[in-house]
């Protein structure tokens, strides 16, 4: 697959690609400033300065492919820390196994893309949980815990939203629930009266709508209107957990809850250290839920890196891609933030711990 050359002096270079623009900017915002914090932590690798190359993955399935391209087109480049979004992560891990690079997502959670029947590559990795775990999760807490026994799901077709609402629905029948609708909607959808009506006249007691931000919000200040869901249970997953849901949504979305990977880490790093560090650079508490999954993917990359790399002679520093490639697969016990980190070989990486928020005086607080 090839070697990168790193001249005496010069720095490793590392690239990302998360969606740092549009409206789930505070997604990859988050992400980017992990893997930041991440380069900050580390200083050097191996004598060499660290750069990153920051691209975006738009949300898109061609804002990563037109990344992911950009990127392999640079054979300095060592490895990906991306994509935000599954969709973007579809194409882009093609684009990268292909070209012999690697990548890691702090924040895919398809099941697709871990699955090689589906979307997996060769060379795809990822810190964050597959959507196999978070979906029944959602179910076990609707089911067991709110007492739902009949539930619909809305999805944008997008791999991560309908992955995850596909994920709900199987375990939520198998804990002897009734899934009344699976409904679809475009993403950029603006008016979703007549989709929550059909939905409505199946009788749903609670409404998983695992979308992103501007679709959920849309779902959200629409439902309370529609005759028939007056005391319907709404909720959501990791996609908008952000600010932005919350302003969107404030008197609407109270009462609502959100599933996602649970913050709640017994490490005293993510308290003591990346959180300080976290706000004092960049002057806000976390955006987003996948933060300390972007840590935890850069520093997963730059150990590799450790493992493999040869210094030359001359003091050129050269590693080589496969040797790359097979000690990203072959990581295990790496003491993580998020948890410990063990790869199996379809690259998904992650110690997963799932909880639920709910929405209580416009904020997110963790109830299970």
């Amino acid at each position: 697959l090839g070697c990168v050359e790193v001249a005496p002096g010069d720095p490793v270079l590392l690239a990302s690609s998360l969606v740092v623009s549009g409206p789930n900017t505070e997604l990859g915002l988050d992400s980017q400033w992990g893997v930041e914090l991440a380069i900050d932590f580390r200083e050097e690798l191996l004598g060499h300065p660290i750069e990153l190359q920051a691209e975006d993955d738009g949300c898109s399935a061609e804002g990563g492919q037109t990344s992911a391209t950009k990127i392999v087109s640079n054979p300095q480049i060592v490895a990906m820390i991306g994509t935000s979004c599954s969709g973007a992560g579809v194409p882009a891990a093609k684009i990268i196994s292909d070209a012999g690079y690697v990548m890691v997502s702090p924040s895919n959670t398809s099941p697709a893309l871990g699955d090689p029947e589906q979307a997996f590559q060769v060379g795809y990795l990822r810190t964050a949980h597959n959507d196999e775990i978070q979906g029944p999760a959602m179910a076990d807490f609707a089911f067991n815990e709110l007492g739902v026994t009949k539930a619909a799901a809305i999805h944008d077709g997008d791999p991560y939203t309908e992955g995850l609402a596909s994920s709900f629905a199987s375990a939520f029948e198998d804990f002897g629930g009734e899934m009344v609708a699976f409904e679809a909607e475009a993403p950029d959808a603006s008016n979703v009266e007549p989709l929550l009506t059909t939905v409505a006249a199946t009788g749903p007691e609670f409404i998983f709508s695992p979308v992103f931000i501007p679709l959920g919000s849309l779902i959200t200040n629409t439902a309370r209107d529609i005759p028939g869901l007056e005391g319907v249970i709404l909720a959501a997953a990791d996609g908008i957990q952000s600010p932005s849901f919350l302003e969107n949504t404030v008197g609407t979305s109270d009462g609502m809850y959100a599933s996602g990977p649970d913050l709640g880490f017994s490490n005293t790093l993510y308290q003591d250290e990346f959180l300080p560090a976290y706000q004092e650079k960049y002057g806000t508490e976390p955006t987003a839920p996948f933060h300390a999954h972007a840590f935890d993917a850069a520093n997963m990359v730059m150990d590799a890196i450790e493992k493999v790399a040869v210094e030359g002679g001359d003091g050129t520093l050269l590693i080589g891609r496969q040797a790359l490639r097979d000690a990203l697969y072959a990581t295990s016990g790496m003491v993580g933030i998020t948890g410990t980190i063990t790869c199996d070989e379809y690259g998904d990486c992650a110690d997963p711990k799932i909880s639920v928020s709910e929405v209580q005086n416009n904020e997110f607080v963790r109830v299970w």
